[in-house]
């Protein structure tokens, strides 16, 4: 759909910007909006007050708050960043800034808030601009990208200067005219919206369809009319009769940990950690290194590494390392499991990433300050059912065949996702620029 643009133009005089609607104000935002005001404004206030308290996680990507924290002002007037009804907020800090983290404060408990140090706040003043406005403004791909280049700091603790903001040029429509663009923008990006979340709940569906197909097939097996007896194990119910209920330990001829020497970015031997860890795969990337390892704790292809050591819901994770041009070990916070030479470790990498073996393994393994320990010991302890060889061959052929189409129409889902978002960013940056005349568009 093509969208019709203004009659007149002219040169805004900023760099970026180009040409503007002739009637639009350029203006820098410190004459538009009041940036950060002062906690002065409350002092007044009974300091038992109850106000909305915001922490980093309470604002989402998508302009949406959470206003369910409530806290004394006396709590929190030291210390946070003060906000009211209204104001719009948005992060600073990466990599919260560039996803556009930000909102318009709307239901804080008596009309007053407060939250994490990391944002800035800006009060439209009434005559020039309005909340909704600003926070399009301020989650438009032009302003996030330009902010990001004059970020400071180091790593993932760069921000957004103040300064930055207070002297950011652009053009202002009259107000009536922001009115009709985000009556416009909401609408718009509502629809599109949508659209996103139906391709989101296709990858979910997606994502359980792949689960569910890896069970069936590594614990009932291929065939339907396959004779079945009684496993014994509460979680796998009947299994094929010719199946072989085993520790798991039995399936493996050695297991072991790791190094914990000390890593470098550069080295002769590439280091897996807990990140190269995904379902069912070894990521080859974000490597670090070291210049030397006994041999005995090189990895060789099929070769399965575990996370031993994490939080609960990472803990037990199995990939299965598929080799490399160079020499390979592992940290020791994984455990790397060998099997046996009568085993296929393709068929054990989808058996352990099962939702019934990782919930078996994660409830044996110890709890303590949050972080989860998932020693060789108790993980081989947990009872499975094996095929034969061949049979076990024949799984990993059809897992790899299905699971190749169901990951392709993730891809595509993604892809669509991806376009969306696009068009969306696309809208927002073009319609906030001038480059769109909505007035008509913003009451069809």
């Amino acid at each position: 759909m093509s969208f019709p643009r203004y009659r007149q133009y002219r040169d805004s005089g900023v760099e970026w910007l180009g040409e503007v609607p002739e009637h639009w104000e350029v203006q820098r935002l410190r004459f538009v909006a009041e940036l950060n005001p002062p906690k002065s404004e409350i002092r007044n206030l009974d300091k038992d007050t109850m106000v909305s308290f915001l922490p980093m996680e309470a604002i989402g990507d998508d302009g949406s708050v959470l206003v369910e924290a409530e806290k004394r002002i006396s709590e929190v007037e030291t210390g946070y960043t003060y906000f009211r009804e209204g104001d719009v907020a948005f992060a600073k800090i990466t990599p919260c800034y560039e996803n556009g983290k930000g909102a318009v404060m709307r239901g804080l408990l008596n009309g007053i808030g407060f939250g994490t140090t990391e944002l800035i706040v800006a009060r439209p003043r009434p005559a020039k601009a309005t909340s909704n406005y600003l926070h399009y403004l301020f989650t438009s791909p032009d302003f996030r990208s330009i902010g990001e280049s004059h970020m400071y700091g180091a790593g993932g603790q760069k921000r957004v200067p103040d300064a930055f903001v207070r002297n950011f040029a652009t053009a202002f429509p009259p107000l009536v005219e922001q009115a009709s663009i985000v009556e416009f923008l909401a609408r718009e990006t509502e629809k599109i919206d949508e659209l996103v979340t139906e391709q989101q709940r296709l990858m979910e569906l997606l994502k359980e369809k792949r689960q569910a197909v890896i069970s069936h097939a590594v614990t009932k097996g291929l065939n339907p009319r396959a004779p079945m007896k009684p496993s014994g194990i509460e979680w796998l119910g009947d299994v094929p009769e010719h199946w072989n209920i085993v520790l798991l330990k039995r399936a493996f001829q050695s297991v072991g940990y790791g190094i914990s020497d000390a890593l470098e970015a550069e080295g002769s031997v590439a280091i897996l950690r807990m990140g190269n860890i995904e379902n069912g795969r070894v990521v080859m990337e974000d490597l670090k290194f070291t210049d030397e390892v006994e041999p005995g704790l090189l990895l060789r292809r099929g070769d399965l590494p575990y996370n031993r050591t994490n939080s609960l819901d990472l803990v037990g994770k199995v990939g299965m390392f598929v080799g490399a041009p160079y020499a390979v070990s592992f940290a020791s916070y994984l455990v790397r499991m060998r099997t046996m030479v009568d085993s296929v470790p393709e068929f054990f990498a989808y058996l352990l990433n099962t939702e019934g073996i990782l919930g078996l393994a994660r409830s044996s393994a110890f709890v303590a300050i949050g972080q989860c320990n998932l020693n060789p010991t108790r993980y081989g302890q947990i009872e499975v059912a094996i095929p034969p060889k061949a049979e076990q061959i024949a799984i990993v052929a059809v897992l790899d065949e299905e699971l190749a189409q169901l990951d392709s129409l993730a891809a595509e889902a993604q892809k669509a996702i991806d376009l969306l978002q696009e068009r969306r960013t696309a809208l927002v940056s073009a319609v906030v620029t001038g480059q769109i005349d909505v007035r008509k568009l913003a009451a069809a």
